[in-house]
């Protein structure tokens, strides 16, 4: 069987890879026209956690229970990053070691703290440090930091005003993690090496406002509007590399978790429900005796009722919790924007999209402008903000990111349209001759 290599490029979009910078991108465009590839449509909500874990375990987010970038504490109001203990269901490296092969999984989020695996592993951007335990075993730590320095864990704060500081992270960041990556594979020799680089994502929240011309922020002749092209332009070599080093026996994945989008701007959850009746608050703090629900910022809004009997203060009987869940529901998705126009929420019940829905699950999942807009968690203050509540930011994620597959026993469909995330972990099973559990979602694309 032969051997598998993907790579993922955190964010990546179908309109940047396969359209307006497709000629920068060669190495990419020469496994599209020699394989299949297209659009591959996130899972929801479209965030990198949950959504690397979604690709390689063939899990929702209810089944998983990861519902965004933080989740919500049982019993209480607070929220946590979640970490590699929270994943409570097999990876595709999991079972692909069961059956004998050997894997490589970097920096693939959620993989901190390391897992035992049947080779190698790298931790993901959640890793504290580079002073901590990233990788199992742990002796691969200082040989790795031997060979190519310092664990660059991501870039600190990408939400900024200093675009200088941002792309020398960038570039220092990915020249070392696909050093990395080529270290690992040339010298262990896996049959399944998976790296992602989350680079891609930071350069959107910091750069993309000043790359889209559709961005509503967009200066035409910034200093900084081709920097998007240079930078993918190097991504693009850097992946040539790999996969030069991997061969003609190695089938070669390219894929992203989600896509990006302009961001028009933030909506305050937490002022429109105060502003609607259903939040209280006093002196600044939230009335919990008063409120009937409260939302979470992020990419998308995640919106729980305060119930009687399963929040610490709540008020809202039980046997009234769908007849209020709707009357919100009906009021989120009509909500109007700063112009008075409807802003065309997508207004989603968790139970709807789910197989399951474990751990805390919000009780409404809300895009503002179907992801147009970020959900602000701030209260007070403006209804409607330019940016978000964790620094300057151009862009949101989007629904679709991105999939390329050639090699051996890979088909050449060309564009091939209707692919999911649930997809992947099916396909690499299949690529590597070992049966995928036989209750995932997705579709083996060999098939």
């Amino acid at each position: 069987m032969p051997r598998v290599l993907v790579v993922g490029l955190d964010c990546a979009p179908p309109s940047l890879v396969f359209e307006r910078w497709r000629e920068h991108v060669p190495n990419v465009a020469a496994l599209m026209e020699r394989g299949t590839w297209g659009p591959l449509r996130s899972c929801i909500p479209p965030i990198t956690v949950p959504a690397w874990t979604c690709m390689v375990s063939g899990r929702d987010p209810g089944e998983l229970g990861l519902y965004g970038f933080r989740n919500r504490v049982a019993g209480s109001y607070e929220m946590r990053l979640p970490t590699s203990r929270d994943v409570r269901v097999k990876r595709v490296w999991d079972w692909l070691g069961e059956h004998g092969r050997r894997v490589a999984p970097l920096f693939v989020p959620l993989t901190w703290p390391p897992t035992p695996v049947r080779g190698q592993m790298a931790s993901c951007f959640l890793t504290p440090g580079p002073d901590t335990d990233w990788t199992f075993p742990r002796g691969l730590r200082p040989r790795l930091t031997q060979a190519h320095g310092e664990y660059l864990v991501d870039v600190p704060g990408f939400r900024t005003d200093e675009p200088e500081r941002v792309l020398e992270s960038l570039y220092a960041m990915g020249r070392q993690h696909f050093a990395m990556a080529r270290d690992v594979w040339n010298d262990a020799r896996p049959d399944l090496l998976m790296m992602v680089e989350m680079g891609p994502d930071r350069f959107h929240h910091a750069f993309w406002h000043h790359v889209d011309p559709a961005h509503p922020r967009y200066e035409p002749g910034n200093r900084w509007e081709e920097e998007g092209r240079r930078y993918y332009a190097f991504l693009d070599a850097r992946v040539g590399e790999l996969v030069e080093d991997a061969g003609d026996d190695t089938a070669v994945l390219i894929v992203s978790d989600h896509g990006a989008r302009a961001m028009v701007g933030g909506v305050a959850i937490n002022e429109w429900l105060r502003r609607t009746g259903w939040l209280a608050h006093d002196s600044g703090r939230v009335d919990w005796s008063r409120t009937r629900a409260w939302g979470e910022g992020g990419y998308y809004a995640r919106v729980w009722l305060n119930v009687a009997g399963r929040e610490p203060e709540g008020v809202v009987p039980p046997e009234r919790f769908e007849e209020e869940r709707a009357r919100l529901a009906a009021a989120l998705g009509a909500m109007e924007g700063p112009d008075g126009a409807p802003l065309a929420n997508r207004v989603v019940r968790p139970e709807d999209v789910y197989r399951e829905t474990r751990g805390v699950p919000p009780d409404l999942m809300v895009f503002f402008g179907d992801l147009a807009w970020r959900s602000v968690g701030t209260l007070g203050g403006a209804l409607f903000t330019e940016g978000d509540d964790a620094g300057p930011d151009g862009c949101n994620h989007d629904w679709d990111g991105i999939f390329v597959m050639a090699g051996p026993g890979a088909p050449a469909r060309g564009r091939t349209d209707g692919l999911a995330i649930y997809d992947v972990a099916r396909t690499i099973s299949s690529l590597a001759g070992v049966p995928a559990p036989p209750d995932l979602l997705g579709t083996d694309l060999l098939a």
